[in-house]
């Protein structure tokens, strides 16, 4: 383990020693859990967008039909019939 020094406003310092009281932890360790919390999910989703953008493009329609236009996917009157 590596040993940082951080700088906090009051505010901030109060709150970060209130959510590590009310868990039973030291400030250290609040914060230690919450900057790999943020490390972890932004890994996950890196690996997500890979997995995403390996993917080969799915082709929305064979035929050369007309998509509808705006005004005719939002009639809801139509739908209602």
């Amino acid at each position: 383990m590596r040993n940082i020094t951080i700088s906090l406003d009051e505010v901030t310092a109060s709150w970060a020693r209130l959510q590590a009281a009310s868990r039973g932890m030291s400030v250290s360790r609040l914060v230690g859990e919450l900057l790999q919390s943020q490390m972890h999910a932004g890994s996950d989703y890196d690996e997500a967008m890979r997995r995403y953008l390996a993917k080969q493009p799915v082709t929305l329609r064979a035929t050369r039909q007309r998509y509808p236009t705006r005004d005719e996917t939002h009639d809801r009157a139509r739908l209602r019939r």
